[in-house]
Protein backbone atom coordinates (compact mmCIF):
# COMPACT_ATOMS: atom_id res chain seq x y z
CA UNK A 1 0.00 0.00 0.00
CA UNK A 2 1.25 3.44 -1.01
CA UNK A 3 2.06 5.77 2.08
CA UNK A 4 0.07 9.08 2.17
CA UNK A 5 3.30 11.27 1.77
CA UNK A 6 3.56 9.88 -1.79
CA UNK A 7 1.03 12.09 -2.64
CA UNK A 8 2.64 15.20 -1.78
CA UNK A 9 5.28 16.72 -4.26
CA UNK A 10 5.91 20.26 -3.59
CA UNK A 11 6.91 22.21 -0.18
CA UNK A 12 3.81 23.90 1.21
CA UNK A 13 6.87 26.54 2.33
CA UNK A 14 8.23 27.45 -0.34
CA UNK A 15 6.64 25.35 -3.20
CA UNK A 16 10.11 23.32 -3.67
CA UNK A 17 10.17 19.56 -4.90
CA UNK A 18 9.80 17.23 -2.08
CA UNK A 19 12.55 14.55 -2.13
CA UNK A 20 12.35 11.19 0.53
CA UNK A 21 13.65 12.09 4.13
CA UNK A 22 12.63 8.77 5.77
CA UNK A 23 10.05 6.21 5.44
CA UNK A 24 7.51 8.94 7.56
CA UNK A 25 8.59 11.73 6.12
CA UNK A 26 9.67 14.47 3.11
CA UNK A 27 12.35 17.26 2.69
CA UNK A 28 12.17 20.42 0.47
CA UNK A 29 15.35 20.40 -1.50
CA UNK A 30 14.87 24.17 -1.41
CA UNK A 31 14.40 25.39 1.75
CA UNK A 32 14.89 22.18 4.05
CA UNK A 33 11.75 21.87 5.22
CA UNK A 34 10.75 18.45 7.25
CA UNK A 35 7.32 16.92 6.46
CA UNK A 36 5.62 14.32 8.37
CA UNK A 37 2.07 12.83 7.72
CA UNK A 38 1.11 11.83 11.19
CA UNK A 39 -2.74 10.14 12.08
CA UNK A 40 -5.43 12.45 12.34
CA UNK A 41 -6.94 12.57 15.82
CA UNK A 42 -10.94 10.94 15.57
CA UNK A 43 -13.47 10.56 18.49
CA UNK A 44 -16.19 8.17 18.74
CA UNK A 45 -19.16 7.81 21.12
CA UNK A 46 -20.41 4.73 23.23
CA UNK A 47 -23.95 6.09 24.62
CA UNK A 48 -26.18 3.72 26.37
CA UNK A 49 -29.28 3.91 28.26
CA UNK A 50 -31.17 1.38 29.79
CA UNK A 51 -29.25 -1.72 28.09
CA UNK A 52 -29.44 0.12 24.26
CA UNK A 53 -26.58 1.44 22.27
CA UNK A 54 -26.93 5.06 20.61
CA UNK A 55 -26.21 3.89 16.64
CA UNK A 56 -26.16 6.85 13.97
CA UNK A 57 -26.54 5.93 10.24
CA UNK A 58 -24.03 8.03 7.56
CA UNK A 59 -25.47 10.62 5.75
CA UNK A 60 -22.19 10.67 3.55
CA UNK A 61 -19.63 8.63 2.13
CA UNK A 62 -17.54 6.75 3.31
CA UNK A 63 -19.91 4.03 3.95
CA UNK A 64 -22.81 5.61 3.49
CA UNK A 65 -26.23 4.40 4.69
CA UNK A 66 -24.52 2.20 7.07
CA UNK A 67 -24.50 2.24 10.91
CA UNK A 68 -21.58 4.35 12.85
CA UNK A 69 -20.95 5.95 16.59
CA UNK A 70 -21.34 9.60 16.92
CA UNK A 71 -17.92 11.50 16.66
CA UNK A 72 -15.68 12.97 13.91
CA UNK A 73 -12.77 14.49 13.61
CA UNK A 74 -10.82 16.93 16.66
CA UNK A 75 -10.23 20.21 15.35
CA UNK A 76 -7.22 21.94 15.87
CA UNK A 77 -6.39 23.73 19.23
CA UNK A 78 -9.09 21.16 20.92
CA UNK A 79 -8.60 18.24 23.07
CA UNK A 80 -10.16 14.54 22.61
CA UNK A 81 -12.41 15.46 24.93
CA UNK A 82 -13.56 19.00 23.61
CA UNK A 83 -13.86 16.97 20.19
CA UNK A 84 -16.21 14.27 20.97
CA UNK A 85 -18.24 17.09 22.78
CA UNK A 86 -18.69 19.05 20.05
CA UNK A 87 -19.49 16.47 17.59
CA UNK A 88 -22.36 14.58 19.58
CA UNK A 89 -23.69 18.44 19.52
CA UNK A 90 -23.08 18.58 15.74
CA UNK A 91 -24.64 15.37 15.29
CA UNK A 92 -27.31 14.99 16.96
CA UNK A 93 -28.25 18.75 19.47
CA UNK A 94 -26.68 16.32 22.34
CA UNK A 95 -24.72 17.88 25.42
CA UNK A 96 -22.28 15.73 26.90
CA UNK A 97 -22.34 15.35 30.47
CA UNK A 98 -19.91 12.75 31.06
CA UNK A 99 -17.14 10.80 28.90
CA UNK A 100 -14.71 8.24 29.83
CA UNK A 101 -11.47 7.71 27.31
CA UNK A 102 -11.48 3.58 27.10
CA UNK A 103 -9.58 2.70 24.14
CA UNK A 104 -8.27 3.38 20.88
CA UNK A 105 -8.07 1.58 16.83
CA UNK A 106 -5.98 3.05 14.19
CA UNK A 107 -7.71 3.24 11.02
CA UNK A 108 -7.34 4.05 7.50
CA UNK A 109 -10.38 6.89 6.16
CA UNK A 110 -10.70 7.43 2.24
CA UNK A 111 -12.13 10.83 1.78
CA UNK A 112 -12.38 12.86 -1.43
CA UNK A 113 -9.78 10.14 -2.67
CA UNK A 114 -7.10 10.43 -0.49
CA UNK A 115 -6.49 8.04 2.38
CA UNK A 116 -6.30 10.11 6.07
CA UNK A 117 -4.53 7.61 8.35
CA UNK A 118 -6.98 7.96 12.05
CA UNK A 119 -6.40 7.33 15.60
CA UNK A 120 -9.63 6.58 16.27
CA UNK A 121 -10.59 7.18 19.95
CA UNK A 122 -13.65 5.74 21.62
CA UNK A 123 -15.23 7.08 24.81
CA UNK A 124 -18.28 5.99 26.41
CA UNK A 125 -20.77 8.54 27.11
CA UNK A 126 -23.78 9.73 29.02
CA UNK A 127 -25.73 13.07 28.45
CA UNK A 128 -27.85 15.72 29.88
CA UNK A 129 -30.94 14.43 27.94
CA UNK A 130 -32.01 11.48 26.34
CA UNK A 131 -34.90 12.66 24.25
CA UNK A 132 -34.27 15.51 22.67
CA UNK A 133 -32.13 13.69 19.72
CA UNK A 134 -32.03 15.13 16.12
CA UNK A 135 -29.98 13.95 13.19
CA UNK A 136 -28.00 17.24 12.06
CA UNK A 137 -24.11 17.25 10.23
CA UNK A 138 -23.51 14.10 8.28
CA UNK A 139 -26.26 11.89 10.02
CA UNK A 140 -29.01 10.57 8.63
CA UNK A 141 -30.89 8.96 11.14
CA UNK A 142 -30.44 7.60 14.68
CA UNK A 143 -31.40 4.49 16.57
CA UNK A 144 -31.31 2.42 19.58
CA UNK A 145 -30.35 -1.63 19.72
CA UNK A 146 -30.11 -3.45 22.67
CA UNK A 147 -26.81 -4.14 23.33
CA UNK A 148 -27.69 -8.29 22.84
CA UNK A 149 -29.40 -7.18 19.40
CA UNK A 150 -25.58 -5.00 18.59
CA UNK A 151 -24.44 -6.38 15.14
CA UNK A 152 -20.50 -4.98 14.37
CA UNK A 153 -21.34 -6.51 10.47
CA UNK A 154 -23.97 -3.55 10.18
CA UNK A 155 -20.87 -0.84 10.91
CA UNK A 156 -19.52 0.73 7.45
CA UNK A 157 -15.83 1.57 9.04
CA UNK A 158 -13.21 -1.16 9.69
CA UNK A 159 -12.04 1.18 12.67
CA UNK A 160 -16.03 1.67 14.11
CA UNK A 161 -16.65 -2.00 13.97
CA UNK A 162 -13.49 -3.62 15.85
CA UNK A 163 -14.35 -0.46 18.35
CA UNK A 164 -17.64 -2.65 18.81
CA UNK A 165 -16.88 -5.77 18.76
CA UNK A 166 -14.19 -4.56 21.66
CA UNK A 167 -16.62 -2.74 23.42
CA UNK A 168 -19.55 -5.70 23.44
CA UNK A 169 -16.98 -8.34 24.38
CA UNK A 170 -15.29 -6.29 27.26
CA UNK A 171 -19.60 -5.29 28.12
CA UNK A 172 -20.20 -9.11 28.39
CA UNK A 173 -22.45 -9.19 26.13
Amino acid sequence: MEHPLQKFRFCPCCGGRFVENDFKSKRCESCGFVLYLNAAASTAAFIVDDGKLLVVERAKEPAKGTFDLPGGFVDCYETAEQGIEREVLEELGLTVKTKKYIFSNSNRYVYSGFTVHTLDMFFECTLDNYSDIRPMDDVANYKWIPLSEVNPVDFGLESIRQGVERFLKEKCI
